[in-house]
């Protein structure tokens, strides 16, 4: 039991951390951006590629450890929602990188200027992994409550 409540803390704190790092992604690109705020965007995006892989790592320890067992969530189609949503952004999540790694490169040019169109367009996507993002705890009080079984 004490296991189940240390890998809910893990998870939980995964989770807030992954949503602290896309908030300032977000916020950063509401402005225009420097050479240094560029720099920046690129390391906060693998604070949150970490976080990811912590909130993944932190998921599966539950699934295999947790006191629930890996028959109660395998069972649910919650537990498949939350997988998908949780890919989807990933795979989302993959231009936003792309681009701020580009943008990092761009800034040995130094005529070079980033476009507004796509800063808005990386920000949009950033939206987008959020909103989506956001519905992952409904089908976790869903499948918590085996209401998908």
């Amino acid at each position: 039991m004490v296991l189940d409540a240390i890998l809910a803390y893990l998870h939980f704190s995964a989770i807030f951390i992954l949503f602290a790092f896309l908030s300032v992604e977000l916020v950063m690109l509401r402005g225009p951006l420097d050479a240094r705020a560029i720099r920046l965007l690129g390391r906060i995006d693998l604070g949150y590629f970490g976080a990811a892989i912590g909130v993944l790592f932190t998921g599966f320890l539950r699934l295999g450890l947790g006191a629930k067992g890996a028959d109660f969530y395998m069972g649910s189609w919650p537990f498949y929602a939350k997988l998908a949503l949780f890919l989807a952004v990933g795979l989302i999540s993959i231009q936003p990188t792309l681009s701020f790694m580009r943008w990092r490169r761009s800034l040995d040019d130094p005529a070079w200027k980033l476009p507004e169109a796509e800063q808005r367009r990386v920000r949009r996507l950033l939206m987008i992994e959020v909103h989506l993002a956001a519905l992952i705890p409904l089908f976790a009080v869903v499948m918590a409550r085996g209401l998908g079984r």
